[in-house]
Formats: structure tokens, C-alpha cells, sequence
């Protein structure tokens, strides 16, 4: 790692974790870190970081592909079957091709070749602080969205359902053996409920909890 970093806006309410089985290189890019803001964690194996509370606020992981135990690798599937989408910055003294490829299919930030530009790694620290902090946006959002659908009657989710297909209120009260002017009632409880001021309000909650229409 080499050149001369100066101070950048990287979310300093962040923290950035490092595994690294050589304590040499944890010590130097815990300091490169610490010269510009972040928070730094330093880990020796995939199994001592797996171990560590999931974080409560923004965060990356900077990961060595090979590492005593579990490799990086299998690191990333496991935090991935565990449901932490933690974005990561690969880096390796040994690169291959497949490694490579196969990081990046995983969802990695990037993949870097050691030694490297410690600019290059802020870079890339940035846009993972970037995305994690999006992918937090987006999980506060699906959670308000799921709150107000856990409110509705399993009648009012019905009609929800069936609105967001852009039927008509005759076509649903068709569909659901009911009045339409009762699905009125229902229609505008949903709304209301949900707090969507248009049927295009209700698709775009509906697409972000993943909920299927019939």
C-alpha cells in the first residue's frame, strides 16, 4: 500500500471491518482508516468476525480471500445465507481469475490486488459505505411498509391485491362475491391504512415488500 491520503468525506459515523489473518496489514489499514475518520475493527479469521454482532449503523467489510480456517469466500456465502448484507472490498496477495469472478458474483464491491493504492481502497470503501447505507434506507422502508400492511383486516389485504392489479371496483366486488360499494369502504380504509394518496403509491409498497398480486 502506498501513496499519501488526505481527508475525504467517507460517512464517519461508519465503521469499516477488516479481516486479515497478517496483523501487519490490519495495523496499517486500521491507521489508513483512523487518518480519515472511520471507525476500524480488525478480525484474524472468517470465524472470529462471523461471530461479531451485526452492526447498528453503516459498515463494510475489507476481506482477504485466503485466510487460516474458512477463506474469505466462504465467508461472504456465509454471511449471505445469514441474511447480513455486509458490502465487501475483496483484497489478496494471491488472485485468481475464479476467486475473482466468483467474489464478485457474491455481491462484492471490488476486488483488489495487493499492494494496492490506498486511494483506490478509500475509493472503494466509499462506494460500500454508499451502498450500505442505501441497503439500511431501504430495510427502514420495507419495515414501515410491512407495519402499515399488518394493520389492514384480511378482507382490506384482499382488495389491496386486487386494486394494485388496476382492476375496477366492479371488477373486484365481482371477483370477491361482495357489494361494490363495500369495496369502496374497503378501498378507502387501504388507502388511508397505508397512507397512499394513488394506486401508484400502493404498487410501489406492495413491489417493496415483494408481495405478489393474484
Amino acid at each position: 500500500m502506498h501513496a499519501t491520503v488526505g481527508r475525504r468525506d467517507l460517512m464517519t459515523d461508519a465503521v469499516v471491518y477488516v479481516v486479515d489473518d497478517d496483523d501487519s496489514v490490519c495495523r496499517a489499514l486500521a491507521r489508513l482508516l483512523r487518518s480519515v475518520g472511520l471507525a476500524a475493527e480488525t478480525f484474524p479469521s472468517a470465524g472470529a468476525f462471523f461471530e461479531h454482532p451485526a452492526p447498528d449503523g453503516p459498515a463494510c467489510l475489507i476481506l482477504d480471500i485466503r485466510l487460516p480456517g474458512p477463506s474469505g469466500l466462504d465467508l461472504q456465502e456465509a454471511l449471505s445465507q445469514a441474511g447480513r448484507d455486509l458490502p465487501i472490498v475483496f483484497i489478496t496477495g494471491h488472485g485468481d481469475v475464479p476467486s475473482s469472478v466468483r467474489a464478485m458474483k457474491g455481491g462484492a464491491i471490488d476486488f483488489l490486488q495487493k499492494p494496492f493504492n490506498d486511494q483506490e481502497l478509500l475509493d472503494c470503501i466509499q462506494r460500500a459505505l454508499a451502498r450500505s447505507r442505501e441497503q439500511r434506507t431501504q430495510r427502514t422502508e420495507r419495515a414501515a411498509v410491512q407495519g402499515r400492511l399488518d394493520t389492514l383486516t384480511p378482507r382490506e389485504r384482499e382488495v389491496l391485491l386486487q386494486v394494485v392489479t388496476g382492476r375496477l371496483n366492479k371488477q373486484i366486488a365481482g371477483e370477491l362475491g361482495i357489494a361494490e360499494k363495500t369495496i369502496k369502504v374497503h378501498r378507502g380504509r387501504v388507502m388511508q391504512k397505508m397512507g397512499a394518496h394513488s394506486v401508484a403509491d400502493l404498487v410501489r409498497m406492495v413491489e417493496k415488500v415483494g408481495l405478489s398480486a393474484p
